[in-house]
């Protein structure tokens, strides 16, 4: 092992001591935001391979192109942090980083190409550790079987160990890892829940921030704050999962694309969501979002022609006409206001409740929206009580865009889809092609 030049201790702080010593086959942390648990498993695997001679490690992620601005910057920083950068040799395509002093390799991948991710090998040593990061994106407990099926595999020597470290927000007290790896005990894992009060390294500003949450959403600031488990109970839309579902399919009559913008710029993201309707079978499938500050006009035209949207309906917030008539300048042709008026979010509230929905794992912001999006205790209309006004920029473009559903008919789109005209001959002959 190379001799790092810091303390470990003091470049990590407190609160993770046993997490980071852990060898068993399954480490699981969940925890809040600026609660160091990525930040620090990104630090303790550039020092665990540099301490375990012939240790590899793959990097996996739900999508494989959000990497870049996460696990692989996270890890970059974590070898400037401990000043072993120049042992180091980064590079993005392929996305990988060699330890050069050995050969040793991070490899990254996502769960979107599983052929690739089950046939992952190294060159040098053995691929013995797996870091699952944001493991709340990976729907089906069935896509982590064949991960662990697959990886780490094979005999290693006695001097080396093989574990999956599990790192994520626990937005939904249903999900798969909550029975899996929380509800009861197995001697082949460690648990750990962890928050931002263990952040020494935050100032008051920031913890500023958590407070302001645990005051104005109490359900967020339980997850995002305190790591804990979120709940169903009590929540705007209750009838959700995280999943993706097969639209191409015999009755894909059934199923008809709606697109929602909600304006944003500097506090508030702008917000864009793509979805699904079957009014049939009473379904929604939530497929594609983008949400960020600081969007100008022009980036939000290119990131809708760039999803290859541009053609497409898109409802967006009437409270920004200026910003709607730019669109359609910069291309964006077909935008239209939304619908306003009396109990016009309660009434849509109501009408999207009737529907199951299901949300891609590679929406997130839809999911965190999702888990803390709560009704008010003291905002009400006509004796109604209304959603908290914040930390609901998707649900609102969810509900501006699903005014279009009742337009739908899917019979009307089933009687649409004629058969191929058919070939005849004889009497009948009429050039060949009986219109």
């Amino acid at each position: 092992m190379t001799t790092l030049p810091l303390k470990i201790s003091e470049t990590v702080g407190g609160g993770y001591d046993e997490y980071w010593n852990c060898e068993k086959r399954y480490r699981v942390l969940k925890g809040g935001k600026a609660s160091k648990k990525s930040t620090t498993t990104a630090l303790n695997f550039i020092y665990r391979l540099m301490r375990y001679s012939g240790s590899n490690l793959l990097v996996v992620r739900q999508v494989m192109n959000t990497h870049r601005d996460s696990t692989f910057a996270q890890l970059k920083w974590a070898q400037e942090k401990l000043g072993v950068s120049h042992l180091w040799q980064n590079t993005v395509s392929p996305m990988e980083m060699t330890y050069t002093p050995t050969g040793q390799k991070i490899l990254f991948r996502g769960f979107d190409d599983v052929l690739k991710l089950a046939s992952t090998t190294v060159s040098t040593g053995y691929l013995n550790f797996v870091w699952v990061e944001e493991a709340f994106e990976i729907a089906r407990e069935e896509d982590f079987d064949k991960l662990d099926l697959s990886v780490p595999r094979g005999d290693i020597p006695d001097n080396l160990y093989k574990q999956t470290t599990l790192t994520f927000n626990p937005w939904n007290s249903e999900h798969w890892l909550k029975k899996r790896f929380f509800d009861k005990a197995s001697s082949d894992t460690a648990t750990f829940s962890t928050n931002y009060l263990c952040n020494e390294f935050l100032d008051d500003t920031d913890r500023a921030v958590f407070e302001r949450l645990k005051r104005s959403n109490r359900r967020k600031y339980e997850v995002a704050g305190l790591g804990n488990w979120g709940i169903s109970e009590g929540l705007v839309f209750e009838n959700w999962s995280v999943g993706e579902i097969n639209t191409d399919i015999q009755d894909s009559y059934k199923w008809k694309n709606f697109f929602g913008l909600d304006y944003g710029y500097t506090n508030d993201p702008t917000a864009f969501i793509a979805f699904k309707v079957n009014p049939v079978d009473k379904k929604i499938y939530i497929y594609d979002e983008f949400y960020k500050v600081r969007m100008l006009n022009c980036d939000i035209a290119s990131e809708i022609k760039k999803r290859g949207f541009s053609k497409e309906r898109i409802r967006a917030d009437c409270a920004e006409p200026k910003s709607n008539d730019d669109l359609r300048r910069l291309g964006i042709a077909r935008i239209v206001p939304s619908v306003k008026g009396r109990d016009s979010i309660l009434n849509g509230i109501s009408k999207i409740c009737e529907y199951e929905i299901t949300v891609n794992p590679k929406c997130v912001n839809t999911v965190k929206e999702l888990s803390s999006y709560i009704y008010s205790d003291s905002n009400k209309e006509n004796g109604r009580p209304l959603p908290k006004d914040c930390d609901n920029h998707l649900m609102d473009a969810l509900r501006y865009a699903f005014e279009d559903v009742k337009y739908f008919r899917p019979e009307k789109e089933k009687e649409n889809r004629k058969l191929p005209p058919k070939f005849i001959g004889g009497e009948d002959f009429n050039g060949g092609w009986n219109l």
